[in-house]
């Protein structure tokens, strides 16, 4: 017995390792372009920075749009023929994806390669999904807590070494996004391993397998209802970040790709701090996974309110130091809405809650781009570059009024505790 636990202490271990490794390096090359994108448009459409964020914000609406679409197809599959199989097919379509960008002859390859990104980006919920398999309601938090930690590594390393290689032409960070998921492909082909057992597949259902079914079917389970809610309403106020903020602070501050970059290395960092040093301080201080999202929300709701008024790029730095617990709120959402379902369902489940997001990453970029064009005009009524983020505090506000009210702790969620001693 006890050379059984000890081997799946190890399997456990090993899968969470791998699945952070294979996530870490998708995101990785999806910031490394980031710093670029402001001036790589402008080269392609010949347009200004004020009218290529409204260019930058139809190429997000389409990345969403398709990871709208495919999310719960994506899930579904993995329900189906397991979580391995669907995660290589995502990251070799993300490398065709960055080429086909590197290669832009005009626009609308560009947009194209969009198309591809958000297809192999429903794999997040694929990835969601693995860390629900092997993980239990004493663990359950700590390991989606990994999703924030490969965030703000990715977000650390992608935008930092993106800004330097965009020094030699805008296209260089596609090439090595490129390489980089190829190569991620071939490491993942040989050592991630399969975590739904056959006896917890369920048949493919086309039915369920898309964003309006697989919602549907959520309402079997009424806690999840209120929690992608609260999910829509913060991260329809994320959307804010990839949306606007290259743009804004090239405008505002006057910043270049280096300063962007480092900015977007500087929340990797936080993320990273929050994620691996707070959260599970929180856990093991035994915080009910509703009273840390609280609390993530209740500083995001000061954050974006404090970065609308930010005048100058230092203030971006001290708020950040002040506010980066924020990062506490989206892992455990994503805690309790999976204690709420069974196995078989997770896949569906990571995959309604992917399409979610995907819908707030639509119509972001759109409102927070057009919203921030129209304040920044030479012929703008209103001139206030913040005016962005000003939208997007209310819409965390809201987030927050959601978990206070309507999202309660359950008998299933109502504590978590300490880790087990295989993930130490």
């Amino acid at each position: 017995m006890t050379e059984m636990v000890s081997q799946d202490r190890h399997f456990i271990r090993r899968g969470l390792i791998l699945v952070f490794i294979a996530l870490l390096l998708d995101i990785i090359g999806i910031a490394l372009i980031a710093p670029v994108m402001p001036i790589f448009l402008s080269e392609l459409t010949g347009d200004s920075i004020s009218k290529a964020s409204v260019d930058g914000g139809y190429l997000l609406m389409v990345y969403s749009t398709m990871q709208f679409i495919f999310a719960p197809l994506v899930g579904s599959l993995s329900d189906r023929f397991g979580r391995r199989p669907i995660l290589l097919i995502s990251i070799l379509t993300l490398a065709l994806d960055n080429l086909i960008c590197a290669l832009a002859a005009g626009y609308w390859m560009l947009f194209t390669g969009r198309i591809l990104a958000g297809i192999s980006g429903a794999s997040f919920a694929t990835c969601s999904a693995f860390i629900a398999d092997i993980s239990d309601h004493r663990t359950r938090t700590r390991n989606f807590g990994l999703i924030g930690i490969a965030f703000g590594v990715g977000f650390i390393l992608g935008p930092a070494v993106g800004g330097l290689l965009g020094q030699f032409g805008p296209r260089v960070p596609f090439y090595t996004a490129a390489t980089l998921s190829l190569s991620n492909f071939i490491f993942s082909w040989f050592m991630l391993p399969e975590t739904l057992p056959v006896q917890h597949r369920r048949h493919f259902d086309i039915k369920r397998a898309n964003p309006l079914g697989a919602l549907q079917q959520m309402r079997t389970y009424p806690a999840v209802l209120w929690v992608a809610l609260a999910f829509f309403c913060y991260w329809l106020a994320e959307a804010a970040w990839p949306s606007v903020w290259p743009f804004l602070t090239t405008y505002r501050y006057g910043w270049n790709e280096s300063q962007i970059g480092l900015s977007l290395a500087m929340f990797g960092v936080g993320q990273i701090v929050i994620m691996s040093v707070v959260l599970p301080y929180l856990v093991a201080r035994r915080w009910s996974d509703w009273h840390i999202s609280v609390t993530g929300l209740t500083f995001s709701v000061i954050a974006l309110c404090s970065y609308t008024l930010a005048s100058e790029g230092w203030i971006v730095f001290v708020i950040f130091a002040l506010t980066c617990p924020e990062y506490l709120a989206h892992a455990p959402m994503r805690a309790i809405a999976a204690s709420e379902v069974p196995p078989s369902v997770q896949g569906e489940l990571q995959g309604a809650l992917t399409s979610v997001t995907s819908i707030t990453s639509m119509i972001g970029p759109l409102i927070y781009t057009w919203i921030f064009s129209c304040a920044t005009t030479e012929n703008a009524s209103f001139h206030f570059s913040g005016a962005p983020y000003l939208l997007a505090t209310l819409f965390v506000f809201t987030a927050w009024l959601v978990m206070i009210f309507l999202v309660h702790p359950s008998p299933s969620h109502k504590k978590t505790s300490n880790m087990e001693e295989s993930l130490s």
